[in-house]
């Protein structure tokens, strides 16, 4: 067991806002994160981190964010909804978090971290043992999945600010708890990464034609194990195709757009941007100015 937490030295404003990110190039770039004005002050990292290849049925990767803000505003991060379960280790509480059909928000204040495991779409299920989307808009603690134990894999993620400490801890603990084969685990996630990768699948009708499954049996298996609906996670992806695109700066036909996205007209593009992000595209913090391409 790692030894207890370092004292927090008196609280001293930083003279620069450092912001860092550490992604492993197996990982990439995150997805979905909403880009607002950094603060003026203070420490900010997220790293992106490799699970044990053991685990790749299960596990998408690992994430930790990290802060510093003592004596300074809190900080609000935003990102768009992903199908996929997390489990997040912090000291307030340790949950397991269902798929969300609203964005994520959470405000940073003090000096803390938080550890994320993110689970691969469908790979959640097995650990679960019941339907995924039982957990849609919710969170459970994470002992009611994996019982008293997981304190212990709590205590060393909590007390170490190294990530290789923590990747490592969770990597032992998920392998000895590895859960038999299901394929039905394995189709979800390869269903779901199709959606991912071909963005001209714009609807549930098409998609299933593509998959060669009828909507129906689509329906039951993302409900149990992806714990979400194929329309929905459409839906979700080709709005961080939007995202991204709104953040590369280029001008967009955003009636254009719209109708290349799956939407009916533009009008229905800017309610569901602004049903999920809380904004509409032009009133988006942070839109980039337009360029052109």
């Amino acid at each position: 067991m790692i030894g207890k937490t370092r004292q927090e030295s008196a609280a001293i404003k930083p003279a620069e806002y450092q912001n860092e990110e550490s992604f492993d190039p197996e990982l990439g770039q995150p997805r979905g994160v909403l880009r607002r004005p950094p603060p003026a002050a203070g420490k900010f990292r997220h790293a992106r981190l490799c699970a044990a290849p053991e685990l790749a049925t299960w596990i998408d990767h690992y994430w930790m964010v990290s802060w510093d803000l003592r004596g300074l505003e809190p900080r609000l991060v935003e990102s768009l909804p992903h199908p996929n379960v997390h489990i997040v280790f912090e000291k307030s509480e340790s949950k397991a978090w269902g798929i969300s059909t609203s964005k994520f928000s959470r405000v940073l204040d003090g000096k803390s971290h938080v550890f994320g495991i993110k689970f691969t779409p469908g790979g959640f299920f097995p650990f679960l043992g019941k339907s995924v989307s039982s957990l849609a808009n919710s969170s459970i603690p994470v002992e009611q999945v994996f019982g008293r134990e997981v304190k212990a894999l709590e205590r060393v993620i909590l007390d170490t600010n190294n990530e290789s400490e923590m990747t490592a801890a969770a990597d032992a603990f998920l392998t000895e708890r590895k859960p038999p084969p299901d394929e039905k685990v394995d189709l979800a996630r390869q269903l779901v990464e199709r959606i991912l990768h071909e963005p001209d699948i714009l609807t549930v009708d098409d998609y299933a034609a593509r998959t060669r499954m009828s909507a129906r049996a689509l329906q039951r298996l993302f409900s149990r194990y992806v714990g979400a609906t194929p329309k929905w996670v459409i839906r979700r992806y080709r709005l961080h195709e939007l995202l991204e695109l709104m953040h590369s700066g280029k001008r967009l036909d955003w009636a254009q757009l719209a109708i290349g996205l799956g939407y009916f007209d533009q009008a229905h593009l800017i309610n569901d941007f602004k049903s999920i992000t809380e904004y509409t595209p032009t009133e988006y913090p942070g839109l980039e100015p337009a360029q052109d391409s």
